[in-house]
């Protein structure tokens, strides 16, 4: 199953990772604590974030590999739209197979 990962260097991680685990939990089965969330965005399409003192995890699985830059990027949009305050830099995805 394809996989793309990105860490993001925030020390404010635990609250983006709340944030856009709630913005999506009205439209997807969300499961979330403050330190890990897990967002099913369909049956092949999972997101997880991880939470670290001084970085956010970020991690999208899918069957579908055209899917996962779409996913990448509608990932990171929301995270740097939440994140307006602060300058994140580039998300830069990594991909393994």
């Amino acid at each position: 199953m394809p996989t793309s990962q990105a860490r993001v260097q925030t020390a404010e991680a635990s609250r983006y990772l709340q944030q856009l685990c709630r913005h999506w939990s009205h439209k997807f089965p969300v499961k979330s604590t403050p330190e890990h969330g897990t967002v099913p965005f369909g049956e092949d399409r999972v997101c997880t974030f991880d939470a670290e003192p001084d970085a956010l995890l970020m991690r999208i699985n899918t069957t579908d590999p055209a899917g996962l830059t779409r996913l990448e990027n509608v990932v990171s949009d929301h995270l740097m739209r939440f994140a307006f305050r602060e300058s994140l830099g580039e998300i830069t995805w990594s991909r393994a197979t």
